[in-house]
């Protein structure tokens, strides 16, 4: 086998593909700054235990695990960046008030999310801890549609979902607390002969609310079916409150749906949870909701919600940039080349100076100009290739 080739779904980033991502990623990050953000920069591996605190068996199994040769243990190369920055508020920031917090970095997967998806996403995010009350919900939805907008796609669906329905509809039944994790996964499938298999012993009542569901999908109208076909239970109520007042924030500047059995991190999230989806990609372009407990696993319970994305899929779904005009100056020592040159990148100019027998193959840089000497081989002046 070449030496050369990568293991699969991984892949490396061209100078063309690359400039889109980093340009994405300096204006988003820069965005999140205008809301007052402020910038983390987790490790790439922690020791394993602390990496996979709060998370369900799904981050587990896509994590990649190696000993610490210094100390011996476990290491974990994180996944998911969400736990990371969690702990970074719990335990090193410890602020009594609302925290802002952004990142951005790369995370890896032992298996793709997808069938075209890379293993080594580039995730970037933005967290509110320490308020319960939807005004964090609704900021961090504003944000996320506001990011996107700025990255060039202003025609946004958001779906909406509650972990708080499935929870309620379930917790007087013994038997469906107990076979959680599959309802989830029956459910998330829209898998109605799996989830009629489940709930063939389970009271009348938890076993059509369950069925009932996986068809409540669709429009804003579907709260209102859901308060008509679901119990009448507090949990349900609250959920559902929740819901309508998240989607009329954001009426008029996108697409709302409501779909209550896509549980996509039911098993950390806590409370209302969205998928955003652009033209062009059948899988949403970033998630986000609430999960409070998962500070409670750092032994600092704080109400958190927050949402992430992969800026590489995101920039594949951007057209090719635009080559950057620039000049080609010749390479010398001159002093009067030289200040010339610093004068012009200082003004902000791109300046590629030629190796001797060399000429110039780019694929981000397009010279249009040259610096040459003037006809009295006294000033470097720009002139103008046809």
């Amino acid at each position: 086998m070449p030496n050369w080739l990568l293991p699969e779904n991984i892949a490396d980033v061209l100078p063309s593909e690359a400039r889109k991502i980093e340009e994405l990623r300096r204006l988003m990050l820069d965005n999140f700054r205008l809301y007052g953000y402020e910038l983390v920069m987790p490790p790439l591996l922690e020791y394993l235990e602390s990496l996979l605190t709060g998370t369900g068996t799904d981050i587990d199994l896509r994590t990649f695990k190696l000993v610490d040769p210094i100390s011996g243990r476990l290491l974990g190369l994180r996944p998911d960046m969400t736990t990371q920055v969690a702990r970074i508020d719990a335990h090193l920031l410890n602020r009594a008030s609302v925290t802002r917090l952004c990142y951005a970095g790369n995370v890896l997967h032992t298996h793709p999310s997808g069938l075209h998806a890379t293993r080594e996403p580039l995730q970037i995010g933005a967290e509110i801890y320490g308020h319960a009350g939807l005004e964090a919900d609704a900021e961090i939805q504003e944000l996320a549609l506001s990011t996107l907008a700025l990255a060039g796609f202003p025609q946004v669906r958001l779906d909406l979902t509650h972990v708080g329905v499935l929870r309620a509809i379930i917790e007087g039944d013994a038997a469906a607390a107990r076979d959680e994790a599959a309802l989830y996964l029956a459910l998330r499938a829209k898998d109605v002969s799996d989830l009629k298999a489940l709930t063939a012993n389970y009271a009348p009542q938890t076993r059509d609310a369950l069925l009932a569901l996986t068809q409540l999908y669709g429009d804003i109208d579907v709260l209102k079916k859901a308060r008509e076909v679901l119990p009448d239970l507090p949990g349900i109520a609250k959920a559902l409150a929740e819901l309508a007042a998240l989607a009329a924030s954001v009426l008029g500047r996108a697409e709302v749906a409501i779909d209550l059995a896509d549980l996509r991190g039911y098993q950390y999230e806590s409370g209302a949870m969205f998928a955003l989806y652009v033209p062009g990609l059948p899988n949403a372009v970033a998630r986000g909701g609430r999960y409070d407990h998962v500070g409670e696993a750092f032994g600092r319970a704080r109400p958190a919600t927050g949402f992430s994305l992969d800026l590489r899929e995101l920039a594949r779904l951007l057209p090719t940039a635009e080559r950057k005009h620039s000049i080609r100056a010749p390479w010398g020592n001159a002093p009067e080349l030289k200040e010339k040159i610093a004068e012009l990148r200082k003004s902000g100019e791109v300046v590629i100076q030629s190796m001797p027998g060399h000429s110039n193959e780019l694929d981000e840089f397009e010279c249009d100009r040259a610096l040459v000497l003037d006809d009295n081989s006294s000033q470097w002046i720009l002139k103008n290739l046809g």
